[in-house]
């Protein structure tokens, strides 16, 4: 059985968007609604690191505030205006604009659509092995599996 090779070239929208729309566990995968992602990477087979066209209806949310162990974020906002949740606070950000999460360092961070616009951004994130997630604000954690599978943690061990 032959495989379909994938494309040389897609238009983003052309992307199929994710049939799951979120990994997390309940109660907190009810809180990305309003959130669409496209998987670009995936699309073109990329195994090294992952790209996201992701949309955010009014009042949606990028994900919960989280910080990486192992693994590098960017995001390029192509249209909207989103405010960026960080440790240091509230980042208004504009069509243009990019941020990057470094990782180990700590800093939770996430996208809040707070207008009545769809915010629409670029997202890519390396496939780093071994990376684990931290939730500042939930009870939550995540471990990456040697599969590649997330394994969602309250903070005290318990799964869930």
């Amino acid at each position: 059985m032959s495989q379909t090779p994938p494309p040389v070239a897609l238009a983003a929208f052309d992307a199929p968007p994710r049939t799951k729309p979120s990994n997390y566990p309940e109660p907190f995968a009810a809180r990305m609604s309003g959130r669409e992602k496209r998987p670009l990477g995936d699309a073109f087979g990329l195994a090294n690191f992952g790209v996201n066209l992701t949309r955010l209806a009014a009042g949606a949310v990028s994900a919960l505030r989280h910080a990486h162990t192992r693994q590098d974020e960017f995001i390029y906002i192509l249209a909207g205006h989103p405010v960026l949740v960080t440790d240091e606070g509230e980042t208004p950000l504009a069509p243009g604009m990019c941020a990057g999460f470094k990782a180990g360092s700590g800093n939770g961070h996430q996208l809040v659509n707070r207008s009545q616009e769809d915010v629409l951004y670029l997202e890519v994130g390396d496939r780093t092995p071994g990376d684990a997630v931290t939730y500042p604000d939930d009870d939550l954690q995540a471990l990456a599996g040697s599969d590649g599978k997330w394994m969602f943690l309250h903070k005290d061990g318990r799964p869930y």
